[in-house]
């Protein structure tokens, strides 16, 4: 299935403002000393996190350590990505800060509820400085299984291609740039897909033949597009990630700068299908470069029968 109601987040311990990524993520923005940036990442991760469970999601909360320094441990869907037949994938990271978020406690302990058959790790691949940050880079379309990328530092072709070998999953790759045709680091910062709509930046893909080969293929998967500006994207507008309660209901997870930037016939469209969820973390997309989306590793790994729900 597209959706998951099982959520894996990461509540960070020392959360701050990556210069390891900054020259690639125009989408940070330095801020306050780092002790205030902690104090409101904290209140803003719990406050998402409980607003996910009022809602019906199961979120797997695991803290991060205090050492070693992972300034961006808030964003797990990077470096991790869980499948419904019982495998995980561990990516290569560009910032060496980041290839240490990678932690195999953290695969263990979901053991205890879901069920994994094997770990497939490609973050050798970072020795030839080649790159794939999970759901990140990649927008995936589970249901068609087709694997969306902007190709980026950060964004292997290479890589990709070994992670369809995996999957059997079909790429469909283009170059994608900002309002000032600087590169964009991250698919999921431009894209979302969901069962039956994508919301992307139809804008920020120059090549025509690109724009007509993404557009075919969410046409021919049947997805009501929800096209954005610049201006919603970055507000994290296409920062999107659709999941479902534990009843069933499609829900769409965003942050609050996301939602209020979206006008009313963008609103009409998600609300025909899902229910917008959202939260402040102004702080975390502001510093961090990232928003809800980053903050969501998807669990789709099979449930044990013993699991308490």
């Amino acid at each position: 299935m597209q959706s998951t109601s099982n959520i894996l987040m990461v509540r960070p311990v020392n959360f701050g403002f990556n210069e390891e990524t900054a020259e690639s993520n125009t989408f940070q923005k330095r801020g306050a000393a780092q002790q205030d940036l902690q104090v409101k990442a904290l209140h803003e991760f719990d406050g998402f996190v409980r607003i996910l469970r009022d809602n019906g999601v199961h979120v797997t909360v695991i803290n991060d350590t205090p050492q070693p320094h992972t300034p961006d441990s808030i964003f797990p869907n990077n470096w991790v990505s869980f499948h419904d037949d019982g495998t995980v994938f561990m990516y290569p990271m560009q910032a060496p800060n980041r290839r240490l978020e990678r932690r195999e406690d953290i695969i263990r302990n979901l053991q205890g509820e879901f069920d994994i058959s094997h770990v497939v790790d490609l973050s050798r691949f970072e020795q030839e400085n080649k790159f794939l940050e999970g759901t990140g880079s990649m927008v995936l379309d589970r249901d068609n299984k087709i694997a969306y990328a902007c190709i980026s530092p950060r964004t292997s072709e290479d890589i990709l291609s070994i992670f369809c070998e995996h999957t059997s999953y079909s790429p469909v790759l283009f170059h994608a740039v900002d309002e000032k045709a600087v590169p964009i680091y991250h698919t999921n910062v431009l894209m979302a897909v969901a069962e039956k709509y994508t919301v992307i930046c139809l804008n920020s893909i120059n090549d025509i033949t690109e724009k007509e080969n993404v557009i075919r293929s969410l046409t021919l998967s049947n997805k009501e597009i929800i096209d954005i500006n610049f201006e919603q994207m970055n507000r994290f507008a296409g920062n999107m990630l659709e999941v479902k309660n534990q009843t069933g209901e499609s829900l769409i997870l965003m942050s609050k700068s996301a939602w209020e930037s979206l006008d009313q016939a963008q609103r009409a469209i998600l609300l025909k299908y899902s229910k917008p969820v959202y939260a402040n973390i102004e702080t975390i997309e502001t510093i961090g470069g990232g928003s809800a989306r980053c903050m969501m590793a998807e669990v789709h790994l099979p449930c044990k029968k013993n699991r308490l729900t």
